[in-house]
């Protein structure tokens, strides 16, 4: 797994400004491997039933919250997930919440509340030009003429 620091630097800085930071992306972008690469949180994967049963009642999930970072991957498959970041914010300002997901038109059609001043925005893009380098490209030009698989990861750039 590549580290990639640059991201998690910028989410650490959109938490001094709000406590929801939603980390959106096209699918199999690593939104979820970034994720899983902050210290100290609980992930939990809202595709999971037992996640949906857990969240049924927000107020009680988050007052019982014991940990100081919480991470919701794929927020967009709960039934109302403005509702618990809205709850999480406005009642548990203290508590850092990502809230990961698809940026597409379906999950943000599954938002009733913008979340307007909230919340920050990180999108995360498939590679930057400085990242490059972690990802085993040395030569771009060749990359991008001769299409070859990064070794040692599911990376094609």
């Amino acid at each position: 797994m590549i580290k990639r620091t640059p991201w998690l630097e910028r989410i650490d800085l959109a938490w001094q400004k709000a406590s929801v930071v939603w980390l959106s992306g096209v699918r199999r972008i690593g939104k979820t491997t970034l994720a899983r690469q902050i210290s100290d949180s609980e992930v939990l994967n809202c595709d999971l039933p037992s996640t949906h049963r857990r969240l049924e009642d927000p107020e009680r999930f988050l007052a019982s919250f014991e940990g100081e970072t919480v991470v919701f991957d794929e927020i967009h498959q709960l039934p109302d997930p403005s509702r618990l970041l809205k709850i999480a914010a406005d009642e548990h300002p203290q508590l850092k919440v990502l809230a990961a997901g698809s940026s597409t038109l379906a999950a943000t059609l599954k938002f009733k509340d913008s979340l307007t001043g909230r919340k920050r925005n990180i999108h995360l893009p498939p590679v930057t030009y400085g990242e490059l380098p972690a990802f085993g490209v040395r030569n771009l030009e060749k990359r991008l003429l001769h299409g070859e698989k990064v070794p040692g990861t599911a990376l094609q750039i």
